[in-house]
């Protein structure tokens, strides 16, 4: 993992293999480049020319632009990295948290094989110290360990500087401090959904969660597949039931000292998505390794929680299960009894998401905590109406929805607020069941919605975010986005968390 430090040295002799500023168009007319706060000295280096120097060499300060120049005699470091932060603000204002935190993640990923780099962007706040560790030790994201790559081979930018920061400044240090932990967390979500399924089965997904659990003084509980039947949780066994490898509900709790608020996240962990007996056809099952990403954001969540010390109380419910078809599998029509004691007809296999998160909703309903969220890659329609860089919400309380579309925002998440129509409710009904795990197709997300309340217990209060769309990235890494695994929604359960702890929410 890249490593962080906050220091005070200059831009102008901090010994480092490479020097990041951010460049800025120019408000006004003229326009031009001009050279971000907080590389004064790196511009005083070049004899106060360093705009000219880069605009030679095609920067024009877009977001998402790098540049690269030679450094002068006047810098230890050999090279500088220029980054575009887009239009410059105005005079009586900051740049933006989500314009730091992409800007240094385009520099760490462009800094891949470097040692050490020094960050001279702009530093007003406590604020943009956390928005820049967190870019760039996002940003340096790698995952390579199914890779023979050789005793040659360059990793991820190893270590960052943060220069203009303050050690000693307890705001400043708790903001590194969280950076870290939400990073390290993000990036452990990621190397979950990037593992192969082969790997990454219920049981294994389970041991990560209890070793962790162990390392940073947290309960751990894990149904296996007795305990499970046992228990009568119909959903999870039903999707888990042909496959070889059986499913898991694992409970990972924190639990501050004080009698705190309490937050139960639960999260879809279908380790491999065949479609079961309604199989998915070729195209779209080759991802399918991510259809766990809900259960690893709230695993990440809860730990970063854990290592933050937040005064709130914080339980985490996997619902872990491999969808495959055999002949031991669910059928087409076939009714599972739910853990809630719903009895649910199946009329589609690859409707599964639901099916496990029913039975996890139920359980975590029993301990009446204050708020439930539950994260999920539940439907391709959610992706249809956001696309793939935004996650849907929904709620059976509109101000908590709102909340949480305000706190993703904050936290540099696209999100947006979804309702669930009560007239698709009725497009459930089953003349076999209480209810089936399909309704009509066009608004395919919201049914899923509706399906979720009809298991969350009276009074609490309850959130549906479905990532379907940003789990998982196919395209071109970007920012501090990688291909593959992105972590998606953990900065937002993290934030729901602090904000309750610190009372802002209830």
């Amino acid at each position: 993992m890249t490593a962080l430090t906050l220091s005070t040295a200059g831009a102008a002799t901090l010994r480092a293999d490479a020097l990041v500023v951010g460049v800025a168009k120019a408000a006004g007319p003229k326009g031009g480049l001009v050279v971000a706060p907080g590389a004064e000295a790196v511009d005083k280096a070049f004899d106060g020319k360093l705009a000219a120097v880069l605009a030679t060499l095609g920067a024009s300060g877009a977001e998402g632009e790098v540049t690269k120049a030679v450094s002068p005699a006047g810098l230890k470091a050999p090279f500088v990295l220029a980054v575009g932060l887009g239009a410059a603000p105005a005079d009586d204002e900051a740049y933006a948290s989500e314009v730091l935190r992409t800007a240094a993640g385009n520099a760490a990923r462009a800094l891949h094989g470097v040692k050490k780099a020094a960050f001279a962007l702009p530093i007003e706040a406590a604020e943009d110290i956390e928005a820049i560790g967190e870019g760039a030790l996002l940003g340096a994201y790698a995952f390579t360990a199914y890779q023979d790559r050789g005793a040659d081979a360059k990793g991820p930018l190893a270590e960052v500087a943060l220069l203009g920061a303050k050690p000693r400044d307890k705001a400043h240090k708790a903001a590194a401090e969280r950076s870290l932990a939400l990073a390290e967390e993000m990036n452990r979500a990621r190397d979950l959904i990037n593992t192969p399924p082969n790997d990454l089965t219920p049981e294994a997904f389970a041991a990560v969660v209890s070793a962790a659990g162990k390392e940073h003084g947290l309960k751990v509980q894990v149904l296996d597949e007795k305990a499970l039947e046992k228990g009568g949780f119909g959903g999870i066994l039903g999707v888990g039931v042909g496959s070889a490898n059986p499913p898991r509900l694992v409970k990972i709790s924190y639990t501050h000292a004080k009698n705190a608020k309490h937050l139960a996240f639960v999260g879809k962990g279908i380790t491999y998505d065949s479609g079961g007996i309604s199989l998915k056809p070729a195209g779209h099952n080759e991802t399918m390794k991510c259809d766990m990403s809900g259960a690893a954001a709230v695993f990440a969540a809860v730990v970063a929680a854990a290592r933050l010390g937040l005064e709130v109380n914080v339980t985490g419910w996997l619902a872990l299960a491999e969808n495959m078809p055999s002949g031991s599998a669910t059928r087409p029509g076939d009714v599972l009894r739910m853990y809630s004691g719903k009895t649910v007809e199946v009329l589609n296999t690859d409707a599964e998401g639901r099916l496990v998160l029913a039975d996890a909703l139920w359980k975590a309903s029993e301990e009446k905590p204050d708020a439930i969220v539950d994260v999920a890659t539940l439907t391709g329609a959610m992706v249809l109406a956001l696309g793939d860089h935004t996650f849907g919400i929904m709620a059976n309380d509109d101000a908590f929805r709102t909340a949480i579309h305000e706190i993703a925002e904050e936290s540099g998440e696209q999100s947006w607020p979804m309702p669930l129509p009560a007239n698709l409710r009725k497009t459930m009904d089953s003349p076999t069941a209480d209810l089936a795990n399909m309704g009509v197709r066009m608004g395919g997300g919201l049914v899923a919605g509706l399906f979720l309340k009809e298991f969350v217990g009276e009074g609490i209060t309850w959130a549906h975010l479905d990532i379907a769309g940003p789990a998982f990235n196919e395209g071109a890494p970007h920012g501090y986005t990688p291909k593959g695994g992105t972590g998606s929604s953990v900065r937002t359960l993290l934030r729901l968390a602090e904000r309750t702890a610190s009372g802002d929410l209830g």
